[in-house]
């Protein structure tokens, strides 16, 4: 199995994407329309990763840098993708991205039910930290 290709999304990714991630992706994300995309990429065009094989999108990562700490979203691999080495080559090329900007350590946003993502996430070098816990709060529009 040949590894998959990985380079930035684009703002003609979106469809695929958003439709990649009602198949592939863990639960769904407030931010997960057509506005919410073009923000992310707009934003920041080099944090959305897109792993393909065959011009097939097979994975997805976003690896975000806010000059503090670097975050790690939405990694998700097609189910007849999964077990291939997807997720590992979508991290490094995260970590790659986040040594070049100068990140020093990445966190990831992982779902306590996912027991096959914690397999991978641990995999690749990950640890949960118990004295953490993520406070939400959904923002109002103007």
């Amino acid at each position: 199995m040949t590894a998959p290709r990985i380079r930035a999304a684009g703002a003609a990714d979106a469809a695929t994407v958003l439709a990649f991630w009602r198949v592939a992706a863990e639960g769904t994300s407030i931010s997960d329309d057509e506005a919410g995309f073009a923000r992310l990429v707009g934003t920041d065009s080099g944090a959305l990763l897109l792993a393909e094989r065959d011009g097939v999108l097979v994975g997805t990562v976003i690896a975000g840098f806010d000059g503090w700490r670097c975050h790690l979203y939405r990694l998700a691999v097609h189910p007849d993708a999964r077990r291939q080495g997807v997720a590992r080559v979508l991290l490094d090329a995260a970590e790659e991205r986040f040594a070049a900007l100068g990140g020093r350590r990445g966190d990831a946003m992982v779902l306590e039910r996912n027991e096959s993502a914690h397999h991978a996430w641990r995999a690749a070098g990950y640890a949960p930290e118990p004295h953490w816990r993520r406070w939400t709060k959904p923002l109002r529009r103007a």
